[in-house]
């Protein structure tokens, strides 16, 4: 009896070993995945990242949690992410300003390549710059013309200083050679209503934020930072088709899951999110905010993310942009 109850306690144990085993090993997802966006709620990388999210929840058939951490230009958020365990369960959605512009400005509390594993370029988003409806400007031209006339008069506002907002505005006053006074808000929805009112005369915005202004019309669009028109704003010129081809920056979205995380789970995230990136209905959905899809391999993303470093480092060298 002795003997078969040894047996039976060890056939157990095996049993209970081999049921732990098999739920580690269930394919990933096999519980809620969380998406860190380190900027404010309603904002483009806001938008994007639900609209994403939710397709990704229907594929995996998990629950996919939108979590916003804003603060410090997104360094928060991104930290979080960098610090957390490197499973697959909590990815970030980066853009420009965590990843090409923050090493530039500070020093950040993580490294924008070596704490991640860059998994997707998800969508570049088109910059808007609108003034208010209040100023008597028609075009770019006329805006350029006034600010000359009233150097350090108006003003321009942004989503806190050093952000991609700011800087395509300290861009604009380079390439165009005028005084503008810098106002930093936390978050471009909180300078809405001043620029609407005229305290506020202009400012960049992604299209995804700014559309429902333009729509109401709080907002005066005058040019798209875009490779082309956008079907949103098909009569509102390029910055280049307005006199300044120079200005050849662009909002990217990005995927990272932390450093260390399974090459396995990378492939997969990046393998679903590019399928999801040709579905019909996401695709509409991204267009609606003005979204343009993008995809590849990690290798691009990170060339991508390189190039823009270099680039946005030269705008802040030479506008003397510094946080404060």
């Amino acid at each position: 009896m002795q003997m078969i109850s040894l047996f039976t306690r060890l056939a157990l144990a095996i049993a209970m070993t081999a049921g732990t085993t098999f739920s580690v090993a269930q394919p990933y997802p096999n519980k809620a995945v969380k998406i860190i966006v380190p900027f404010p709620p309603a904002g483009a990388t806001d938008v994007v990242t639900r609209f994403l999210g939710q397709k990704l929840g229907e594929k995996w058939s998990q629950s996919v949690v939108i979590e916003n951490r804003p603060g410090a230009g997104g360094s928060i958020g991104s930290d979080l992410v960098a610090k957390a365990p490197h499973d697959g369960y909590t990815l970030l959605m980066a853009t420009s300003s965590t990843h090409s512009i923050g090493p530039s400005l500070s020093k950040l509390p993580y490294d924008p390549l070596k704490d991640f594993a860059p998994i997707i370029h998800v969508a570049d988003v088109p910059n808007v710059l609108v003034v208010s409806p209040t100023l008597p400007v028609k075009d770019m031209k006329e805006l350029i013309e006034l600010a000359k006339s009233k150097p350090g008069q108006l003003n321009f506002a942004s989503s806190g200083n050093g952000t991609i907002v700011h800087l395509n505005a300290e861009l604009f006053k380079m390439i165009a050679g005028i005084d503008v006074q810098h106002i930093p808000y936390k978050g471009t929805a909180l300078a809405t209503p001043d620029l609407a009112s005229g305290q506020v005369a202009m400012m960049f915005d992604s299209l995804a934020s700014v559309m429902p202004n333009i729509r109401s019309g709080r907002a005066k669009p005058l040019a798209v930072n875009a490779r082309g028109r956008s079907p949103l704003l098909p009569d509102v010129p390029t910055l280049a088709e307005a006199g300044m081809p120079a200005f050849d920056r662009y909002t990217w979205f990005g995927m990272f899951a932390p450093a260390g995380t399974p090459k396995e789970i990378v492939a997969k995230v990046r393998d679903d999110v590019t399928a999801l990136l040709r579905a019909p209905d996401l695709l509409e959905k991204f267009a609606s905010v003005g979204a343009e899809p993008t995809g590849g391999t990690s290798e691009a993303f990170v060339a991508r993310i390189l190039a823009d470093t270099a680039k946005w480092a030269q705008v802040i060298k030479t506008a003397k942009v510094k946080i404060e």
